[in-house]
């Protein structure tokens, strides 16, 4: 699921950028432009996977954002699914029925049967 939501970006003294996204009430800021939208992106998808996984509801993303002259108002997005790949590393462990055959040949190839079975389960799933 990708979600998007205007961010408003206001430049700050030191050169860097607030960014603000109103409807879900969320501050970060980077050190210029192009890091805020990565960290807006960034708390975008922190929010994005919590709310997913308490099971809320994401409010709609609001069509028009009041902001000041010197602000700039730009759409971010973040692909829920992708991001909880990159975020989550911890590993989960799996009993798993081999033919005894197969699990000898695997061992005889010097294979990591983990390896090969997370390379083929992320084939058959379509998320290389």
């Amino acid at each position: 699921m990708t979600i998007i939501y205007p961010v408003v970006f206001t430049p700050l003294e030191n050169g860097g950028y607030m960014a603000y996204i109103p409807d879900l009430q969320i501050n970060t800021s980077g050190s210029d432009l192009a890091d805020a939208i990565y960290m807006a992106r960034d708390a975008l998808g922190l929010m994005g996977i919590d709310m997913e996984d308490d099971g809320k509801d994401f409010p709609s993303p609001s069509p028009n954002v009041p902001h000041g002259e010197n602000e700039i108002v730009s759409l971010v997005d973040v692909d829920l699914a992708a991001y909880r790949r990159s975020v989550e590393k911890k590993t989960v462990r799996r009993n798993v029925s081999l033919p005894a055959w197969l699990n000898n040949a695997a061992e005889d190839a010097g294979l990591n049967v983990s390896t090969v079975l997370q390379i083929a389960l992320k084939q058959q799933l379509g998320l290389q």
